[in-house]
């Protein structure tokens, strides 16, 4: 149905205690014995950073994360995969809105011009715009954005998605809840 060649496992840590066919290997196994290709990027690309300096309030930071060379390096790995697959990036939520996927690295890949779409829950595909029209709506910064004094819509759209993504990141995002060791302490 969606011409899959390769899936793209960005999840921090590939393991479900609850669903164990989707563990990493088993899920490789599966793919693989189907044709589809199998790559591991959590560790480029995943929304739970082991990094405390990437937290704020014991929230991720989306755009840190983004930052970090190693994301720089899943994203090109992405590109490059892309030249000769279909790729389905690979997460544990269902709705695009509640998951890194769409927030953080689905918006690194339109923002480089690559067409992304989102299978949802109920097997329909939505376009990455589409997906922030509605996180607009859900977090309010549409209007928000309607009172804004740039003066270039396009910058003012820009601003409203980010503002949209940080709210949407600090209710869904991974949220640090471990103390910290020894050594995070001395550095506060």
């Amino acid at each position: 149905m969606y011409r899959v060649t390769a899936v793209a496992d960005i999840r921090s840590a590939p393991y479900s205690r609850f669903s164990p066919q989707f563990n990493k290997e088993s899920l490789a196994a599966w793919l693989h014995n189907t044709g589809i290709a199998y790559v591991f990027l959590g560790r480029e690309l995943g929304g739970r950073s082991q990094d405390p300096s990437d937290y704020e309030n014991g929230h991720v930071c989306y755009d840190r994360l983004a930052a970090k060379p190693t994301f720089e390096s899943g994203i090109e790995r992405i590109l490059l995969g892309a030249l000769n697959e279909r790729i389905a990036l690979l997460c544990a939520e269902r709705e695009p809105l509640d998951c890194h996927r769409t927030l953080l690295v689905g918006r690194a890949l339109a923002e480089r011009g690559v067409q992304v779409e989102h299978i949802l829950a109920d097997g329909g595909l939505e376009n990455h715009d589409q997906t922030m029209d509605r996180l607009l709506d859900m977090t309010g910064s549409r209007q928000a954005g309607l009172f804004s004094r740039a003066d270039n819509p396009s910058r003012q759209a820009v601003d409203a998605i980010s503002e949209a993504i940080e709210l949407r990141a600090a209710e869904v995002g991974h949220t640090r809840t471990d103390r910290p060791t020894k050594n995070e302490s001395r550095h506060r």
